[in-house]
């Protein structure tokens, strides 16, 4: 599948919601797709495993009725993120379960293995994987991935330390299919920035935290809404991996923010990180991006695509104002 080509009329903006672990439910999906940009969530939200089935088969169902009732509205597709990381057991029964319903973008997360490749490409989907280095980058191509996910600095959750200016110049002397960019986007102007750079789409995860339908609470929504990038933490305690946190949450959570115990990324475990302290991540420590500056308030999702359509094409008419 062409990627590009695919999404280019069922989306208003080129944007896909990133799969925010505990976050992204079905609620939150279905108004970004409706709000036309592409919905995703982590395929371990849908707990037992047998939801999975039935969240797709209801989200489908529902995307549908809404496009025949809604025949001029933009409706984007939503996506699916495979956890593949040997603590996920869940992986081969998930699978399974998208290739039965044809899931057409399969996002994969900590390696990109064969069998997922191969799975997807069987009925005609895609696979995007995201990394952040070139290592990882290189990894996936090989394995056969269809796209990238460039997850740079500042992004939410776990992420990477190096800059987009140079993970996609240096990604593009290789590889010429879709890239998705992620880290501190939050405003249109980031969005036309990603393109400007070489990407095709901008990855964007902690602006949809603080909306309505998000399954977050309403302190984390809040705290969002509160703080700056310089609230914002890289840290690998909670999980293994490193990612960027909201300081006061950690703080919240009785833990010194400048003293945390060291783990290991062979241990990842979707839950809990090491030490007498333990608290759930993301249920009490919680990711974010730098990207929160600039976040006021707490929308619909609707209402959030619309800002960020509204700013992308300000932004447009600005830069072409400059080169005129």
């Amino acid at each position: 599948m062409d990627v590009v080509s695919f999404l280019k009329d069922r989306t208003r903006i080129p944007v896909i919601g990133a799969p925010l672990f505990t976050v992204s439910y079905p609620e939150l999906v279905l108004a970004q797709c409706k709000a036309g940009i592409v919905g995703s969530f982590p395929a371990l939200n849908a707990r037992p495993e047998e939801k999975l089935s039935e969240w797709i088969t209801m989200m489908k169902k529902e995307l549908e009725d809404f496009k025949s009732e809604n025949p001029e509205a933009v409706v984007a597709p939503f996506a699916v993120n495979q956890i593949c990381h040997h603590s996920n057991n869940r992986l081969e029964h998930d699978m399974n379960v998208c290739v039965e319903h044809e899931v057409p973008i399969i996002i994969t997360s900590l390696r990109a293995p064969k069998f997922v490749v191969d799975a997807v490409h069987s009925y005609g989907g895609a696979v995007i994987h995201d990394v952040i280095n070139i290592r990882h980058a290189k990894k996936a191509v090989d394995e056969g991935a269809d796209g990238l996910i460039l997850v740079c600095a500042g992004a939410g959750g776990h992420a990477g330390t190096l800059s987009p200016f140079a993970l996609v110049r240096e990604v593009r002397e290789f590889f010429d299919g879709p890239i998705a960019l992620s880290g501190s986007i939050s405003h249109g102007a980031s969005v036309l920035s990603a393109q400007a750079m070489g990407a095709d789409f901008a990855y964007v995860g902690t602006r949809f935290i603080a909306t309505q339908e998000a399954n977050a609470s309403e302190g984390y929504k809040e705290m969002i809404v509160d703080s700056s990038a310089n609230d914002i933490m890289y840290s690998a305690t909670f999980t293994g991996v490193h990612g960027n946190y909201l300081k006061p949450s950690v703080v919240n959570a009785g833990l010194d923010p400048d003293n945390l115990p060291y783990a290991d990324k062979h241990d990842m475990n979707f839950g809990s990180g090491p030490g007498d302290n333990q608290k759930k991540a993301w249920k009490d420590i919680w990711g974010a991006g730098q990207g929160i500056g600039n976040l006021h308030n707490v929308p619909t999702v609707k209402d959030a695509v619309d800002a960020l359509v509204e700013e992308y094409e300000e932004a447009k008419k600005a830069l072409q104002a400059k080169s005129a």
